[in-house]
């Protein structure tokens, strides 16, 4: 099952690419839509944000007991590589067997710093670009559910921070930005994990700091294998072979083998 990062859905790029690489190897591929994204809009009131791992959870869990699989793995990109591992930590040591290991590309495990990062001036096409979506969407929703949300204030919302401080939080129960990020960052979830777990991640990566990760996976004392890259940037990782174009999705792939090969 694999879960897509902020403003994305199960028709990027990368979810597609995963997913076809993990058919070749034959595996099934789930591609998870987080709630209000891929057209989901009309199937519920509520946000989704970084926190609800409880989502990933129940799909995880029908699969194993609706569907009956006897293995299955997790990975998720960015805003998903955090709410995989948030969900892994939560888990701990009562995951059920069918569960095998998790991985992460390029997860947002601190998410004041990856919003701090988001701001800096050498994002700003970014940070706009996903403000816009942002902006797109709560109007969207604002007019599937007028009772619900109010929109006073949002034509001064200019950073991801101050759509989260104005929107995100307080409409999903938190009491604002930061305490949003804090009771959501996976960071602090690792030392429960007792599965294997993968995490890709890139030294330049534009807005996810590589010391964010690393302090992380460090003191978790947890069976994470962190994998690291020089470039890659946000979740890219341009293979240099012709066998597959992104080599971020062929290692998610390759890592679920070796773990159902006694070898992760």
């Amino acid at each position: 099952m694999v879960l897509h990062g902020l403003e994305g859905s199960s028709e990027s790029g990368y979810m597609r690419g995963v997913a076809e690489q993990a058919w070749l190897a034959g595996f099934n591929a789930v591609r998870l839509n987080q709630r209000n994204c891929g057209g989901s809009e009309r199937l519920t009131p509520t946000l989704y944000h970084s926190g609800l791992s409880q989502d990933i959870r129940a799909v995880l869990v029908e699969l194993i007991e609706r569907d009956k699989l006897p293995a299955v793995f997790a990975a998720g990109y960015s805003m998903g590589g955090n709410l995989v591992l948030k969900m892994a930590g939560e888990f701990g040591g009562d995951a059920p067997p069918q569960i095998k290991g998790f991985a992460a590309v390029a997860p947002a495990l601190n998410l004041a710093a990856c919003a701090d990062s988001l701001a800096e001036p050498r994002n700003f096409l970014y940070e706009r670009h996903f403000v816009r979506r942002l902006k797109a969407r709560i109007r969207y929703k604002a007019q599937l559910f007028p009772q619900k949300y109010h929109l006073n204030g949002i034509h001064k919302i200019r950073s991801v921070r101050e759509y989260d401080d104005v929107l995100t939080a307080p409409y999903s129960g938190f009491r604002d930005a930061d305490d949003y990020y804090t009771r959501s960052s996976a960071g602090q979830f690792l030392a429960r994990i007792d599965r294997p777990t993968m995490i890709l991640a890139a030294e330049n990566d534009p807005f996810v700091p590589i010391a964010s990760i690393r302090d992380a996976v460090r003191s978790a004392n947890a069976p994470i294998q962190l994998v690291t890259t020089a470039n890659g940037g946000h979740c890219a990782f341009i293979s240099n072979t012709s066998e597959n174009r992104f080599w971020s999705e062929g290692r998610i792939v390759e890592f679920c083998k070796d773990v159902m090969n006694g070898q992760g």
